[in-house]
């Protein structure tokens, strides 16, 4: 299965308690940390709700 790389870029610091959720369950809390995830839809629209708090790195 096909894999993106997603960054946190800013911190969760006075954001929604819904985007805090979205960032953790992607497995980031902290800025510049990066992981590796299959690349679902599902993940796509969590990337999508928090697109100003991370960033898809290419390879």
């Amino acid at each position: 299965m096909a894999t993106i790389t997603v960054k946190q870029i800013r911190g969760l610091i006075h954001r929604p308690e819904s985007q805090r959720k979205i960032v953790l369950a992607l497995g980031l809390g902290r800025i510049g940390k990066t992981r590796e995830i299959n690349d679902t839809p599902a993940v796509r629209g969590m990337v999508a709700k928090v697109a100003h708090l991370v960033e898809i790195v290419e390879k």
